[in-house]
């Protein structure tokens, strides 16, 4: 079984990453940062299969088809997509820019789109094919100071809801997963207003994702709202 991991070299998408490899997948990591990379590759478990790194700037659409192709070059296929990547900006929103805002949506909403769509021949051919799009408690809910991160979320939301019905007849299954505040560089940032120690931890993602890379049966579950325990329940 191949997974792709992108957002792979830190935070949740590292973790996912060492998740799978205790699963034995063969792994194709993507981000930017090519060192990175290669220090999480050396850190995986000896149960983890083949796995490479793709060092990719997924703020350029010329690297979304290039990811897939690659990772099926070396692999020899797709079964398990995880759209991982993602970019902030906090600050009010007269100050974002244009420069920003795309940026911003390229990564969140723009390359999983398109990396899905570079998946989806090879989706097709799995035995267990599943895509695993991580979003974030501002895919439904606004944030002051978050304007372009919360919008791009919402694309992100939106899109896999429509995909998940489009590629439902090949029998391929979309799960979207939204948590709150996750113990990673990127929420630090955007909400020290938070202690450390009310942040859900990364591994808690990753346990998620072991449960629906593993899950048999005929129930399925579409979207994971994970919340921190301070927060007030069903908000």
């Amino acid at each position: 079984m191949v997974a792709l991991v992108t957002g792979a070299s830190r935070g949740i998408g590292k973790v996912i990453a060492l998740e799978l490899a205790s699963l034995g997948y063969d792994l194709a990591l993507v981000a930017r940062d090519a060192a990175a990379l290669a220090e999480v590759i050396a850190a995986l478990p000896e149960s983890c299969g083949n796995a490479v790194a793709i060092p990719a700037d997924l703020a350029q659409e010329e690297t979304y088809e290039s990811v897939v192709g690659e990772c099926v070059a070396q692999l020899g296929g797709l079964d398990v997509l995880v759209n991982c990547a993602g970019l902030s900006q906090a600050g009010p929103f007269e100050d974002v820019t244009p420069e920003q805002w795309d940026r911003i949506f390229a990564v969140n909403a723009k390359a999983p789109f398109f990396i899905s769509r570079a998946a989806l021949p090879y989706l097709k051919e799995s035995e267990k094919p599943i895509v695993i799009n991580i979003a974030s408690v501002v895919g439904f809910k606004g944030y002051i100071h978050q304007s372009a991160y919360a919008s791009s979320k919402h694309a992100l939301t939106g899109f896999t809801k429509v995909f998940a019905k489009e590629v439902q007849p090949f029998g391929i299954r979309v799960h979207l997963i939204s948590p709150g505040g996750v113990a990673t560089e990127m929420v630090k940032q955007m909400r020290p207003d938070i202690q450390p120690d009310e942040l859900i931890q990364p591994e808690e993602i990753a346990e998620i994702v072991r449960f629906l890379v593993t899950k048999k049966g005929q129930g399925t579950i579409d979207q994971f709202y994970i919340r921190r325990y301070t927060g007030l329940a069903f908000d």
